[in-house]
């Protein structure tokens, strides 16, 4: 009994970790997002296209390697960006359609 006890309290600690995780990251992106805001406003003031396939080449290669020394799946972290950079490309052009004052 004081097994189950011991290890109930241990899937609820790692848990609540989980769960700080999860608001950090969430607070993370929102942060990013705000920055690439500030990014595409800057492109459709200047004309420059949304997206940056070199940047991106860059990004994919640069995120691969961290998640291999976090010793976390580089395919992962890379649909992780890929899904990033799609979100990131849509506000952008959203930008860009907004006429500029």
């Amino acid at each position: 009994m004081a097994d189950d006890q011991d290890a109930l309290k241990q899937l609820l600690d790692l848990r609540k970790s989980i769960d700080n995780i999860d608001a950090a990251m969430i607070h993370m992106l929102a942060e990013r997002f705000r920055c690439t805001q500030r990014v595409g406003a800057l492109k459709a003031t200047h004309h420059l296209p949304p997206a940056d396939p070199k940047r991106e080449e860059f990004q994919v290669a640069r995120l691969r390697d961290l998640a291999k020394q976090a010793d976390l799946d580089p395919e992962f972290a890379e649909k992780y960006l890929a899904f990033v950079i799609k979100e990131v490309i849509r506000h952008h052009e959203a930008f860009e359609r907004q006429p500029q004052g």
